[in-house]
């Protein structure tokens, strides 16, 4: 059942009119503001997206979101991915089931951006696949700091730059309209960003810590060429570590998106829990960190968190204390302050693909909630 009123009902589809004004920039061309956030499936066995992809990202497309960024899909290195389900993007085989998913959005109407994905020390001491191959990190730490897998070699590391730019040119063959890095989470690109997984004294050490990070996109740059917008998602909280900081003001966020956006990033996609929260005190105490991106760089921003759902992601079923109806007018006087430019969608479209339709169109009432 849905948690809106026919009176809310209305009232969302108000505050929600300017997210269906189209947004073109960089390459990319959408219909509307709404996208459908990366979120893990693990339903495409052996790694190569089938029917169920296909019919799960067309029923998005088809319930009116703009963009689709794809769940996390693995680059080459066989430490890349923690299970078998989880899709690949290098293959011929993989190649034909994301053309075919490719080719079921488009018809829909929206654009379709793949998440690249290295799971780094998150693949864990028992993965499913390759069970045989080390995970891999900086200095071989989880995320506990506790020794786990393999510190990665410099040819290590110049191995899986070039696994993200073969994906990335593939990305462009597929005939997706962009792609994303996943630069958050904790996840490979990320362990390189934070102290608490890069203890490495190298050109890769902590005080260097953007090292990795920018060349991997300027070797996906250089993969895909000028006009092919190149995403990068990153995030402060780490699984089971939400109060974790890459940036603890605005001057080191600065410092750590302008050579991302020199080295070749066109949007940022910052990924926050709750996108109404205030990042930073003082100045500006009111923007959120997709905000604090904006003006810091004047990119375009993907905004996400909590969007359409009633709690917190990841917190056992947590409620959220505001309505939802006060969070979706939130969220329409952070775009139209110019906060951001997209705002992504998760679980609320696991529930139904079709929320953005139905909360534009007034029918919110229809919506039928995520429960998981």
């Amino acid at each position: 059942m849905s948690a809106y009123s026919a009176a809310e009902a209305a009232g969302t589809a108000e505050a929600l009119a300017p997210l269906l004004t189209p947004f073109s920039a960089a390459g990319l061309s959408l219909r509307n503001r709404f996208a459908m956030a990366p979120m893990t499936m693990q339903r495409s066995p052996d790694g190569v997206p089938g029917p169920w992809s296909v019919d799960h990202y067309r029923a998005v497309a088809a319930g009116g979101t703009g963009l689709l960024i794809t769940e996390g899909t693995v680059v080459r290195d066989p430490a890349s991915s923690v299970s078998s389900r989880i899709p690949r993007f290098h293959g011929e085989q993989s190649g034909a089931g994301w053309r075919t998913v490719v080719e079921a959005v488009h018809a829909e109407g929206a654009a379709i951006i793949p998440q690249l994905w290295h799971n780094g020390v998150l693949r864990g001491a028992s993965p499913d696949s390759h069970p045989d191959v080390p995970s891999k990190s900086p200095s071989g730490l989880d995320l506990d700091g506790a020794p786990l897998g393999e510190e990665l070699t410099t040819a290590g590391i110049d191995s899986i730059i070039a696994d993200f730019a073969e994906s990335a040119a593939l990305a462009k063959q597929w005939g997706f309209d962009g792609l994303e890095l996943h630069g958050a989470h904790g996840y490979l690109l990320d362990e390189f960003v934070w102290s608490g997984t890069n203890r490495r004294t190298d050109r890769y050490g902590s005080a260097a810590r953007m090292t990795f990070p920018v060349e991997v996109v300027k070797a996906v740059r250089a993969a895909v060429g000028p006009g092919f917008p190149v995403v990068y998602r990153f995030s402060q909280w780490k699984p089971g570590h939400y109060d974790a900081r890459i940036v603890r003001t605005p001057a080191e966020l600065e410092g750590f998106l302008r050579p991302l956006h020199e080295a070749g990033v066109d949007v940022f996609h910052p990924s926050t829990r709750r996108h109404w929260q205030p990042e930073f005190t003082g100045e500006d105490a009111r923007l959120g960190l997709a905000g604090w991106v904006k003006k810091l760089t004047g990119a375009p921003v993907i905004a996400v968190g909590s969007v359409g759902v009633d709690t917190e992601f990841r917190s056992d079923g947590a409620p959220l204390a505001d309505s939802r109806a006060h969070r979706l007018r939130l969220l329409a006087e952070q775009f139209d302050r110019g906060d951001f430019d997209v705002i992504a969608l998760g679980r609320a479209l696991l529930g139904d693909p079709a929320w953005v339709a139905k909360a534009t169109g007034g029918r919110a009432q229809e919506i039928v909630d995520y429960t998981g």
